[in-house]
């Protein structure tokens, strides 16, 4: 039980330490190997999104509030129709970052946990319900 204890205040720990921090633009930069990110830029099945496209009429201000509406969800970034959210979870407190940015008609998204190799489909998943509440929003066409 100690371990237990012991190894979960750790998991804790690390997980606290990956608090806000400087990262660029990686909407239009693929993945890594590991699978824990997904992007609408990166062509390899385990990683690609289905492309965004945007009614003329959705603006960045629009796409964040939807975003900010996932839990977890704050602002980091935002400037040039790009956005940064973090995600973080309740538990151990794992960062995600979904990163996006309006080009024309498309949005490009990518998300991808911060540690650690896999996510078990975490981003995955919030990129699909991204998709779906911004449907709903009517901001997609």
């Amino acid at each position: 039980m100690a371990k237990i204890t012991v190894l979960l205040g750790l998991l804790t720990l690390t997980a606290c330490s990956q608090g806000a921090r400087e990262i660029t633009d990686r909407t239009s930069s693929p993945c890594g190997d590991s699978p824990n990110c997904v992007s609408t830029e990166d062509d390899r099945e385990q990683h690609h999104l289905i492309a965004y496209h945007l009614k003329s009429k959705a603006t960045l201000d629009d796409i964040e509030e939807v975003a900010l509406k996932i839990p977890g969800a704050k602002t980091a970034a935002k400037e040039d129709g790009y956005i940064r959210i973090e995600y973080t979870s309740k538990l151990l407190r794992f960062v995600d970052d979904l990163e996006m940015k309006v080009e024309g008609s498309k949005l490009l998204v990518r998300s991808e946990s911060r540690m650690g190799y896999s996510d078990f489909g975490v981003n995955r998943k919030r990129a699909d319900q991204l998709r779906s509440m911004l449907d709903s929003a009517q901001l997609l066409k």
